[in-house]
């Protein structure tokens, strides 16, 4: 059993390759790092969006539980240091997979 979170993002006009390159450069290592799994990542150019799932073994109290270790840790600190505001608008909700 895995947990799927879906993160979905309206970026900061003019901050979508700024975004993007920060992304690739970041999350690649410090979510499996933390645990996580990234199940995908697209961007969407034309409508400044961004949008990406993560999972983690178990329910939604254990997918909880480790995104509250990751929130709080060095990694995610150092990842987010000095960053600018990038996005104007997040949508994120774990998810059903019903994929046959």
């Amino acid at each position: 059993m895995k947990t799927i979170q879906l993160r979905r993002y309206t970026l900061v006009d003019g901050e979508y390759d700024a975004f993007v390159a920060w992304w690739n450069e970041w999350m690649p290592r410090v979510r499996p790092a933390a645990g996580f799994a990234i199940e995908f990542a697209y961007g969407i150019r034309e409508s400044n969006q961004f949008v990406w799932a993560v999972s983690a073994p178990g329910d939604a109290d254990a997918f909880g539980a480790l995104e509250a270790e990751y929130l709080a840790s060095a990694a995610r600190a150092e990842a987010f240091d000095g960053v600018p505001q990038r996005i104007a608008v997040y949508d994120i909700a774990l998810v059903d997979d019903i994929a046959a």
